[in-house]
Formats: structure tokens, sequence, C-alpha cells
């Protein structure tokens, strides 16, 4: 019993240069490059592209920074967790004040008034804003 052997293709640079110029001028996929010329490997032609092409079909995400981007975006990155900090002590202030009006509403009997007093005082300081 033979078991079958990988064959390794050897193709010249100057087939690899008309394949990657095909691809890159003509717009011909990849795939359908290399079902034409009967290239086996699925990373064949990316390797070609990559060594011999103008990169420009690869994915490729490309980020350039300069010293003063990174140092910004670090102050930005610090700036929204202290936002991000204060923004939940405020609501956990919130909440405890609420709570807070409302046993003092129930307690003494008076809910109503103590709710219209605050609105009227808030609406001092936020006139557009109703609470």
């Amino acid at each position: 019993m033979t078991m079958g052997r990988k064959e390794t293709v050897r193709y010249s640079d100057c087939f690899k240069l008309s394949i990657v110029e095909e691809i890159e001028k003509n717009g011909l996929s990849i795939e359908n490059c290399r079902r034409k010329y009967g290239i086996g490997g699925s990373t064949t032609i990316q390797k070609w592209l990559k060594k011999y092409g103008k990169n420009h079909l690869l994915n490729k995400i490309v980020r350039v920074e300069t010293i003063d981007e990174i140092g910004e975006l670090q102050a930005l990155k610090k700036e929204l967790k202290a936002l991000k900090e204060a923004f939940a002590e405020t609501t956990l202030e919130n909440k405890v004040y609420k709570t807070y009006f409302q046993i003092l509403g129930q307690e003494t009997g008076m809910g109503d008034e103590i709710k219209k007093k605050l609105e009227q005082e808030l609406l001092k300081y936020f006139p557009k804003q109703k609470r």
C-alpha cells in the first residue's frame, strides 16, 4: 500500500510576478487566479503579493502615531476613567437623596409638599429642565 506524497511545486519569479501583476492590474481575485493557474496552496498567492506586490490587497491596518498622540490618548483614557467614576458616584448620591426624601415624605406625611419645594428650588438652578 503506497501513501500519496505531497508534491512541492516551485514557480519561477517571472511567473509569480505575472500573477501578482494580473491581480493588481486586472482586478482578478486571488481565488480565481489560484483556480485559473492551478496553484495549490491557499496562501501561496498572498505570500507572493506580500513579497512582490504593492500590498494593497492584503488586509492590513496601518497606524502611525506620534508621541504626542500616544500621550494624548493616555490622558483621554485617564480622563474617561475619572468621569465614569464621578458619574457612578453622582448616580449613587442621587439615589440616596431620592430615597431620603421619599422616606422623609412618608414619615412626615408631607411627601407632595417636599417634592414641590424641591422642584421649585431645582428650577432656580436649572430653569430649562424639569425634575
